[in-house]
């Protein structure tokens, strides 16, 4: 049986497949998915718009990041976190089911909503 690695986000040890399927076993997380699928928002945007604290929100994106399915940039003292490019090619049938079944998560559409009021310019300020 082969594993399915890559270098994870920051360069460090090999991801495998458990790795990813960890990450995506928690609902928070996968909210944070349904957003993010759509494109990049700060951590700021992500928190307002799910209604998580600071703590908890950088909790998920960690372990989303270190799974090597985001990855981030930052822009003075705001993080950006987006869909991993070189994850999403590698894995591309993954995230097209992604793209499909998180629209079927209860909370997707009132999360859908709440992230046009979260884009607003000064939120971050």
């Amino acid at each position: 049986m082969s594993k399915c690695t890559y270098m994870n986000a920051n360069g460090g040890d090999d991801i495998i497949m458990t790795d990813i399927f960890k990450a995506l076993s928690d609902e928070t997380r996968l909210r944070i998915l349904s957003l993010l699928l759509n494109g990049e928002m700060c951590v700021c945007e992500i928190e307002d718009c799910l209604g998580l604290t600071q703590s908890n929100a950088s909790r998920h994106l960690t372990a989303l990041k270190n799974a090597g399915i985001l990855s981030s940039s930052k822009q003075a003292q705001w993080a950006y976190y987006r869909l991993n490019d070189e994850f999403c090619i590698e894995n591309r049938e993954l995230i097209n089911y992604l793209t499909e079944k998180l629209k079927s998560l209860s909370t997707y559409e009132s999360n859908r909503r709440n992230k046009e009021k979260c884009k607003q310019p000064d939120l971050c300020n």
